[in-house]
C-alpha cells in the first residue's frame, strides 16, 4: 500500500523524538551562580561550620543564598546564590572572612535534576560570549626559555671540564654564549675536543681577551629553533592541563602565531582569579648541597617547606628542572611513608646520572617553585569615588622539600621522599603530570565579559532564533497550508533533536553557533518545499494524490541528499580550516543539517503516511 510505514518504523522515529526531548530537556534548567571554596593545599579543608559561617556572613551582607554544600569528598564547599550579580561581591566577601589559606572561585553549579544526570544528560556548554568570562593572550619569553637551557649546559660543560682537571676562568656570559678562559692555547684545544665530542649542538668559536684564550660557546640555529618550538609546547601542555585540573568548564586553550598562546575561560568574570588560576603552577630544581656552610659565589641558602628546620646552602648550579619530568605518581616507601615516582625523560636521566654517579655520598636536594597569591586590600578611587579595592599578586616561593643522601647513581627513575602526608604527595604528583612552565609567560593582552553582556546576547540570540521560526513558518504554511503545517511541527522537532545532539555531544553554544541555528531553520524547510513542490508538479500534471505524495518524497530525494550534503562537506572545511567562532558555527550548522534531513525525510513523511496514507482524499490541501 503506498504512503505507509511498517509499524518498526515508526517506532523507531517516536523512539528518536523520545531521546532527544529527554536529552534537551536539561537546557530547561540553567546553572545556579555559586562560589566554591577549598583549601590552597590538600591539607586544609572545608568544612560545614565553615559554610555556615559563609552563609551567615553573605546574608548580612544582602546576598541572598540558595543552599550551601560539601562535596562528596567533604572537603570543599559549594554555594549556591540567587543573582549572577551577587558572584563577585560574595566572593571578595568570603575571600576576606577565610583569607589567603583558601582558594575562593566562582563557579556554575548544575540544577539539572538527578535522574537526568543518572543518563548523562547534561545542558550545553556556553561560550565566552554568552556566558561571560575572561580571554587572556598570553606571551612566552623566548628569551628565557634560551637563557635556562643555556645556564643548565653551562652547568654540563663546567662540570666535564673539572672531571677532567681542565683548568678555567667563568666569564659573564655574552650575546647568548658562554665564554670559558684558559690560560694557553693547547688548554683551549683538549677543551674544544672535549666540548665537542659531549655537546654537538654548540657553535665553537676561539679569540683571545687580555691575555686569555677565550672560548665562545653558542648554541645553533638549529637547537634555538628547537628550544623555542618546545617552550611554546610545552608551556601550551602545562596551562591546559592546569586549567583541565582546576576545573573550568569548556575552556580554550590554543597556539597563535610563534610565541603566543590563546586562553579562554567562560564562566570566569574576576581577572585576578583567571590569572591565579594561570599561575598555579609547580615546577622543581634538583641541586646538589653545597660542601661548605658558609655562603659563597657558588651556592645559596633556601629554607625548608618543613618548619623547624634550618636553612641549608645549595649549589647554584642546577642538576635538571621539572620540565623533564614525563610522569609523576604518588605512593608509599617501605616504611608507609608518602613518597613521588619521579620518570624523566632521556636527558633528564642521563644528565641525573652524571651528575649522581660522580657525587655518590653527597646529599641532593629537590625544590618546590610555586606562585602563591598574595592579596592586600588599598582605597583605590572608582568612578570619582574612593573604595577599598582588592589587589592580587603573586610571591614566588622556593623551598626544599626533600634532603637526602645520595647512595648510588640515579637514573630516569627515582623516588622523592620527606612529604607532609598523602594529601602533599598526591597534590605534587598531579603538578608534576600537569608540567612545569619551560618559560616565564606574560599577558599581552586580557579583556573581560561580564555576565550581563553574556545574559544580553542570550536574549538576543533567543529572539532571533524565535522570530526566524515564525516567518519561517508563516511564510510555508501560506504556501502550502496544512502541508506547511506539517512541516513546521517537524522544523520543531528539528530545534529539540539539535539541542539534543548538542547536549550529548558536550558543544559550546556561541553567538555565531545560535547563527547557525538561525539558519538551520531555513534549511530544515528547504527540503520540504523541494518535497512539496514536486507533490504539486505531480497532481497538476494529473497523477492520483497517493500516487504525487509517493512520487513527491521519492523523486525528491535525491535533490535533498546532494544539497545537503554538499553544505555539509562546507562545515567540515570551516570546522577543520576556522577558528574560535567559526568554528562554533561550523558545528551547529552541520549538526543541524544532519538533524533536518532526518525530519523532512521521515518526520515529515511519518506525518503524512498517518494523516493521508491509505485514505481517499477528493483534494490536497497543499
Amino acid at each position: 500500500m503506498l504512503n505507509k510505514f511498517p509499524l518498526w518504523k515508526y517506532l523507531l522515529i517516536l523512539a528518536v523524538l523520545a531521546v532527544g526531548f529527554i536529552y534537551s530537556a536539561p537546557n530547561l534548567y540553567p546553572d545556579d551562580p555559586a562560589i566554591q571554596i577549598s583549601g590552597a593545599s590538600t591539607a586544609l579543608q572545608v568544612g560545614q561550620a565553615d559554610l555556615d559561617r559563609i552563609s551567615k556572613a553573605l546574608g548580612e551582607a544582602g546576598i541572598a543564598v540558595k543552599a550551601a554544600t560539601l562535596n562528596d569528598k567533604g572537603n570543599a564547599g559549594l554555594v549556591r546564590l540567587a543573582k549572577q550579580a551577587d558572584q563577585l561581591p560574595g566572593k571578595e566577601l568570603v575571600h576576606r572572612l577565610l583569607g589567603d589559606d583558601y582558594v575562593v572561585a566562582l563557579n556554575l553549579a548544575p540544577t539539572t535534576p538527578q535522574w537526568l544526570r543518572s543518563i548523562g544528560a547534561g545542558p550545553m556548554k556556553l561560550g565566552l560570549d554568552l556566558s561571560g568570562g575572561v580571554h587572556f593572550l598570553l606571551e612566552v619569553d623566548m628569551d628565557k626559555a634560551v637563557g635556562a637551557r643555556l645556564k643548565v649546559y653551562e652547568g654540563e660543560v663546567k662540570s666535564l671540564l673539572r672531571k677532567e682537571r681542565l683548568r678555567y676562568r667563568s666569564l659573564p656570559q655574552q650575546d647568548g654564549a658562554i665564554l670559558l678562559g684558559f690560560s694557553d692555547a693547547e688548554q683551549l684545544e683538549k677543551a674544544q675536543d672535549l666540548i665537542r665530542k659531549d655537546f654537538i649542538d654548540f657553535e665553537q668559536v676561539t679569540s683571545e681577551r687580555n691575555g686569555l684564550q677565550v672560548l665562545s660557546l653558542a648554541l645553533s640555529q638549529a637547537k634555538l629553533a628547537e628550544i623555542r618550538e618546545y617552550s611554546i609546547k610545552q608551556n601550551l601542555t602545562t596551562v591546559r592541563n592546569r586549567v583541565n585540573e582546576l576545573g573550568v568548564a569548556e575552556p580554550l586553550v590554543q597556539r597563535q602565531g610563534a610565541n603566543r598562546i590563546v586562553v579562554e575561560l567562560p564562566g570566569v568574570q574576576d581577572t585576578a582569579e583567571a590569572k591565579r588560576i594561570l599561575g598555579k603552577t609547580a615546577n622543581l630544581e634538583f641541586r646538589l648541597q653545597s660542601e661548605l656552610d658558609a655562603p659563597r659565589a657558588s651556592s645559596e641558602f633556601f629554607e625548608f617547606r618543613e618548619e623547624g628546620r634550618p636553612a641549608v646552602a645549595l649549589e647554584r648550579g642546577l642538576i635538571i628542572t621539572g620540565d623533564q619530568v614525563t610522569d609523576a605518581q604518588a605512593s608509599f616507601d617501605e616504611n608507609g611513608s608518602p613518597q613521588v615516582n619521579i620518570r624523566l625523560d632521556n636527558h633528564g636521566g642521563e644528565l641525573m646520572n652524571r651528575a649522581t654517579r660522580n657525587n655518590v655520598g653527597r646529599s641532593m636536594a629537590v625544590i618546590f617553585i610555586e606562585q602563591k597569591p598574595m592579596t592586600r586590600y588599598a582605597k583605590q578611587m572608582v568612578d570619582g569615588v574612593e573604595k577599598e579595592q582588592a589587589i592580587q599578586t603573586f610571591k614566588e616561593e622556593r623551598k626544599i622539600i626533600s634532603l637526602a643522601t645520595i647512595q648510588s647513581p640515579l637514573g630516569s627513575q627515582f623516588r622523592i621522599t620527606g612529604l607532609d602526608g598523602q594529601g602533599e604527595s598526591s597534590e605534587l604528583a598531579l603538578l608534576l603530570r600537569a608540567g612545569g612552565l619551560a618559560a616565564p609567560m606574560y599577558f599581552a593582552e586580557e579583556r573581560t565579559i561580564g555576565p550581563s553582556l553574556g545574559a544580553d546576547n542570550i536574549a538576543k540570540g533567543i529572539d532571533a532564533s524565535l522570530w526566524g521560526m515564525l516567518f519561517v513558518s508563516l511564510f510555508i504554511i501560506v504556501i502550502y497550508r496544512f502541508f506547511g503545517v506539517l512541516a513546521t511541527v517537524a522544523l520543531g522537532f528539528n530545534m529539540v533533536l539539535l539541542l539534543a545532539l548538542m547536549s550529548l555531544l558536550g558543544a559550546t553554544l556561541t553567538l555565531p553557533g545560535i547563527a547557525g541555528i538561525v539558519l538551520t531553520m531555513g534549511m530544515a524547510v528547504d527540503a520540504n518545499v523541494l518535497i512539496f513542490s514536486r507533490i504539486r508538479e505531480e497532481i497538476a500534471n494529473g497523477m492520483s494524490n497517493q500516487r504525487a505524495i509517493h512520487e513527491g518524497f521519492d523523486r525528491a530525494f535525491s535533490a535533498i541528499i546532494d544539497g545537503n550534503l554538499t553544505t555539509l562537506l562546507v562545515g567540515g572545511i570551516l570546522f577543520a580550516m576556522g577558528t574560535g567562532p567559526v568554528k562554533g558555527f561550523a558545528v551547529t550548522m552541520s549538526l543541524g543539517i544532519i538533524t533536518s534531513m532526518f525530519t523532512a525525510i521521515f518526520v515529515t513523511r511519518a506525518m503524512v503516511n498517518l494523516i493521508f496514507g491509505g485514505r481517499d482524499f477528493k483534494k490536497l490541501w497543499i
